[in-house]
């Protein structure tokens, strides 16, 4: 097995990831084992959201069992096909709904964070109307009409005004146009004040209804009640400008799970139930929404998402899914434990990256890694509770001290008693998962990779 050459900024950013625990958002493509069933049908909901439907999956797995790699892969693979994509992770000032605006905290950092395949790094939104408008006037040229033509400005304001009318009929549609509208208009006569006014508003950033009427002449603003609403609306926008869809990744929702107040955690689980009707039912077009969350989080009939009633009626495996399988096309995946094949195989890419990122030959065998899996792995309790952000973070760290310490072997440094793996007691740490006190009266575990 042979591993591509990968371009030394990628793997820098890789292995500097890695390293610290978390999740690469460059490059993660080149360390992808196993999920092949998982990806798969992720990658069929991209193509239903390319058709003009939607889709809603929880992806559900322990601290470090790889939820957050899964959902930044998707990210990667979505980008690479046109999607535009955008993420943010819950916190106690971003949620699904809150008295002090956490729902809107939310609508901002996901507008923020627009991304497209020229634009990877988010702030996109911009990006994206300047590239639209730059295509209508070429359309316009193409039909005939020069820049110096007098009409030349209203023909591409009557192309935009076509593009926009279908998201008329949706909630909210009308002043989206008019913003969008708004929006052109400073563009055209190179007004930079209506053009970051325009896009102020559909980041949710005027706090009055008084403000955006002074600025763009609408009535209405982006809130903590209509913010899901206007995501609605940019999905069916990004399709009317070109793109496949908008791809929505919310991680980290174990926070929903921490909220103390009943009614306030019912409050963003019935927002949750909003998103997933509405992605099931046809409600929304080219819009793909996944949530990483714990099986704790989901399945705790007290406080998780099980408690609710209505989400659980809809979330519950059926009762005919035996020990072993799964249904790949409900809304929950759950991740299972990597095979020790797929862990060789993960353990074999890092090791070829590893050495071409820093130009020496690999000189760690297959043995010296099985060596390794066994020493890891081989503990009480590792096959089930070991998660891959516990394996790639100590061999990167086992690879590095071989690099900086020439006269340190392999098997010198993995067996010596100096040697201790992240997780010291893996069924310690499972039990300490298990037995973890209630949200609110204690700290919860590091976010996973």
């Amino acid at each position: 097995m042979t591993t591509p050459a990968v371009p030394k900024r990628v793997t820098a950013a890789l292995f500097n990831s890695l390293g610290a625990g978390v999740v690469p958002r460059l490059g993660i493509e080149n360390i992808v084992v196993g999920r092949k069933r998982e990806i798969e049908a992720l990658l069929s909901d991209l193509e239903n959201v390319q058709q003009g439907g939607a889709a809603f999956r929880i992806i559900s797995g322990r601290y470090g069992a790889g939820k957050s790699f899964l959902l930044q892969l998707l990210r990667s693979y979505a980008m690479s096909r046109n999607f535009v994509v955008t993420d943010a992770d819950l916190s106690p000032e971003r949620r699904l709904t809150g008295s002090r605006g956490q729902g809107l905290a939310t609508y901002r950092e996901l507008t923020r964070n627009l991304s497209t395949r020229v634009r990877q790094d988010g702030g996109a939104l911009g990006t994206m109307l300047e590239k639209w408008i730059s295509q209508l006037q070429q359309q316009v040229i193409a039909s005939g009409r020069p820049l110096d033509d007098p009409g030349f400005g209203a023909a591409v304001e009557a192309r935009i005004h076509e593009a926009v009318s279908e998201l008329e009929g949706l909630v909210h549609g009308f002043d989206f146009a008019l913003v969008i509208s708004a929006y052109w208009r400073g563009y055209q006569a190179g007004d930079d004040t209506l053009k970051n006014a325009a896009l102020k508003w559909l980041r949710g950033e005027y706090s009055t209804k008084t403000e955006a009427r002074e600025a763009l002449g609408v009535r209405v603003i982006v809130d903590d009640d209509s913010w899901y609403d206007y995501l609605k609306l940019l999905a069916q926008f990004t399709h009317v400008i070109g793109y496949a869809g908008l791809i929505v990744v919310i991680d980290e929702a174990v926070n929903l799970y921490k909220v103390t107040q009943s009614v306030s955690r019912n409050a963003n689980y019935e927002k949750l139930l909003t998103m997933l009707n509405d992605t099931l039912q046809g409600k929304a077009s080219h819009l793909q929404i996944l949530v990483g969350a714990t099986p704790q989080m989901v399945e705790d009939t007290r406080r998780g998402l099980y408690s609710y009633e209505a989400l659980k009626s809809r979330l519950e495996q059926s009762r005919f899914v035996q020990a072993g399988l799964q249904d790949y096309s409900a809304p929950v995946l759950r991740l299972e434990t990597l095979t020790s094949e797929e862990v060789l195989a993960l353990l074999h890419t890092l090791r070829d990256l590893h050495a071409q990122y820093h130009g020496y030959p690999a000189s760690v065998t297959d043995q010296e890694l099985i060596a390794f899996m066994n020493e890891v792995l081989g503990r009480l309790g590792a096959a089930e509770f070991l998660t891959p952000r516990d394996v790639t973070r100590d061999f990167v760290t086992v690879l590095n001290l071989l690099r900086q310490n020439p006269g340190l072997t392999f098997l010198d440094l993995v067996k010596s008693e100096a040697f201790q793996p992240t997780q010291t007691d893996v069924l310690a740490q499972a039990r300490r998962e298990d037995e973890a006190p209630l949200p609110g009266t204690a700290n919860f575990a590091a976010f996973d990779l």
